[in-house]
């Protein structure tokens, strides 16, 4: 386990396994409180009532957190290897940087501000962690083709491609089929007009938060032979 995490690797796999608990958990808790339906809640549904929005909250702070630090370590290391062998204009690898940090301030404000209490603050950060979010892989996975063979190997970009695409494909009918709800609740009738739009909305959802944690998994190997050093200056004429 330890060789396997050797690096900077522990980052990403950090950001994971955290990510992945943070939705577990906060599913779990609010079902079993009976705040949601077992099937198909959105993701901010089980974070909408207190005791989950608690955990809810403070889960996604610190997976904001991570997907940031996994991001510009991401960018540190395509950095270096473009120096190291051209492949890419510099801008490219900031673009995707900036769309991703972009993101995991989406992420915060959906931690912070409740689907019921603020809802169109809340909905606004969602849209822009999902969208960054899409189009942040979908640069890295054209990166990992230019910088291929060379820093990543084929089936490793196309493992990435793959998850991109099917999280673009998602992202879509999730936006316009949440936009066709007429009103944001956590319990849902089969028999209601908008019941569709909100089970195909949820499925979306799930699909491209999971696409995120599975795409993030790939950058594991990347990052084991990456190490942090931290330096230490004092100016003497202060």
């Amino acid at each position: 386990m330890l060789c396997f995490l050797r690096g900077m690797a522990f980052v990403p796999f950090l950001l994971v396994t955290w990510s992945s608990a943070a939705f577990i958990i906060s599913y779990v808790v609010a079902v079993l409180s009976g705040h949601v339906n077992p099937f198909l809640p959105y993701i901010s549904d089980t974070g909408t009532t207190p005791p989950e929005s608690g955990i809810f909250g403070f889960m996604i702070n610190f997976s904001a957190f991570l997907g940031a630090a996994t991001m510009y370590t991401r960018y540190k290391i395509v950095e270096k290897q473009n120096q190291t062998s051209y492949f890419s204009t510099p801008v490219f690898n900031l673009v995707s940087l900036v769309l991703g940090l972009v993101g995991c301030i989406g992420m915060g404000i959906v931690a912070n501000f409740q689907e019921l209490a603020v809802p169109v603050v809340h909905d606004g950060g969602a849209l822009l962690a999902f969208i960054c979010g899409v189009v942040y892989t979908l640069l890295q996975s054209i990166i990992s083709y230019k910088s291929c063979p060379q820093w990543n190997s084929l089936s490793t970009c196309h493992v990435r491609m793959a998850i991109s695409a099917v999280s673009c494909a998602a992202v879509i009918p999730m936006i316009a089929c949440a936009s066709l709800i007429s009103i944001t609740k956590l319990e849902w009738n089969p028999k209601e007009k908008d019941y569709v739009y909100h089970v195909v909305s949820a499925i979306c959802e799930w699909t491209v938060a999971f696409g995120f944690i599975f795409y993030f998994l790939t950058f594991i190997h990347d990052f084991q032979s990456v190490t942090l050093r931290i330096s230490t200056e004092i100016n003497d004429d202060v």
